[in-house]
């Protein structure tokens, strides 16, 4: 290996530590560490906490070199030996002065490092067993508990649960009981054979579903209150194209699946002894309780996820997946907001005798986009004033209605509207039984009197 292409004299470098070690880690790191790796490797890791503790600024290995009397080489091999017992992370980065980031890892806690094979077997390799025994029992410190006590400590489920904002209540009972067993570990109650029998490993390899990533999957499934089917689609929103997933990923995918499919509002943890069931959500003292018809859809439509927005407009039934995959698309996909979406799902479907024609939703979606609407408000406001050239939309996507065959005069429209179409500023816009023409005369009426009515108030 030709070492000046891994490290020279010139190259900078800066150390990220993150936080200020003690001196009990330095304790380990001599006992522990150092019979693994040697004492070269721990002086340069000492050098690099001093440095670190002193500035942050940018500094050569020249320098380096200069502080440990060491060459390049003995410092890379120093350097690379820390990095694979744990303590250390490098970053480089390359260019006409190449420069690398050390970031210090703390030493393992006694009772994690003597419960891992790999270095515990290591140590015990190198000092033999009676120092080992003689090391461990000085760090590894076992007080027997008195006769006669038994552990009643509480676990988190036992006192935390999620409580999700759209109904006020806590979990189900049932379900809180099935995951306070143990300590912080909710894994063992997940069903994660159920959860890989909807992922193929094409899409979603095993090998991506690390012991650290199956945690996480469990303690969101906790929080949302979703099931492994409810996980599956999580995890195939989080999964990256070179089929990598990490906790990031995954608790944004679960955020987003969870405004689509229950409600805008993120789920909350609280005590469980300080949960009252049937108490309605209180509200912020800023935002007022809505005082008509119009404002209390506006708050069901900023509330309500897409999904029971199409449940319910359905009177109740499951939507076809289609219609689901289309509305989560706009949310996840081109980034509406879920209450501009309900908006839209509710004026295309009574525009379009039930009809959720993805050519015409994803036209005015773009109308939408393009004017920055984020609002249920907004998203009414704008489909009344552009009702006309939406109607225009609508007739070159093939739904407008056919002409009888034994008359030449257009047939009377009698197309569902929303109850918010017609209610704005006191002005109704007739659209039954009218012509194009006439309705965008009425449209120019209307927006002639609220320009009348804007300059007034100015």
């Amino acid at each position: 290996m030709t070492i000046y292409k891994e490290l020279q004299a010139a190259d900078l470098y800066r150390i990220r530590m993150p936080y200020p070690f003690s001196n009990y880690d330095r304790q380990l790191l001599t006992l522990l560490y150092q019979p693994m790796v040697g004492s070269e490797a721990i002086s340069l890791y000492l050098t690099l906490w001093a440095d670190g503790e002193m500035h942050a600024d940018d500094s050569t290995h020249y320098n380096l070199m200069n502080t440990l009397g060491k060459p390049a080489k003995s410092i890379f091999e120093s350097r690379i030996q820390l990095e694979a017992i744990g303590l250390l992370k490098t970053y480089r980065k390359d260019g006409d002065n190449r420069s690398f980031i050390y970031e210090l890892c703390p030493p393992l806690d006694p009772k994690t490092f003597f419960a891992d094979p790999l270095l515990s077997m290591f140590l015990f390799s190198k000092i033999g067993e009676s120092s080992y025994r003689r090391v461990r029992d000085r760090f590894v410190i076992q007080v027997p508990i008195a006769e006669g006590y038994e552990e009643v400590s509480r676990t988190f489920t036992d006192i935390f649960q999620p409580v999700h904002a759209k109904s006020g209540y806590p979990a189900d009972q049932k379900e809180l009981e099935a995951r306070t067993d143990g300590e912080y570990e909710m894994e063992q109650d997940f069903d994660f054979a159920l959860l890989r029998q909807g992922l193929s490993e094409q899409l979603v390899p095993k090998r991506v579903l690390t012991p650290g990533i199956r945690h996480f999957i469990a303690k969101l499934s906790f929080l949302y209150g979703f099931g492994p089917l409810e996980m599956q689609k999580v995890v195939l929103l989080a999964i990256e194209d070179d089929y990598r997933i990490d906790e990031e990923g995954l608790r944004k995918a679960a955020s987003d699946y969870y405004k689509m499919t229950v409600t805008t509002t993120a789920p909350k943890l609280e005590p469980i002894k300080k949960a009252e069931p049937k108490v309605q959500e209180q509200k912020p003292d800023s935002q007022q309780a809505p005082i008509n018809k119009e404002d209390e859809l506006i708050a069901y439509l900023e509330s309500a996820s897409p999904l029971q927005v199409l449940r319910d407009i359905a009177n109740g039934k499951e939507p076809l997946p289609a219609d689901v995959q289309l509305a989560n698309q706009l949310v996840t996909q081109h980034g509406m907001e879920p209450a501009v979406v309900n908006v839209l799902l509710q004026y295309v479907l009574l525009r379009t005798d039930m009809k959720l024609t993805k050519a015409y939703v994803e036209k005015i979606a773009s109308h939408w986009l393009r004017k920055n609407v984020t609002t249920a408000k907004q998203a009414m406001e704008f489909a009344r004033i552009e009702h006309t050239q939406y109607m225009k939309w609508k007739n070159e996507s093939g739904a407008a209605p056919k002409r009888s065959a034994s008359s030449g005069r257009k047939p009377i429209r009698e197309e569902k509207l929303p109850e918010w179409f017609n209610k704005k500023d006191e002005v109704e816009m007739p659209t039954q039984g009218i012509s194009n023409e006439q309705l965008e005369q009425e449209k120019q009426k209307v927006l002639a009197k609220l320009a009348l009515k804007k300059r007034k108030g100015d």
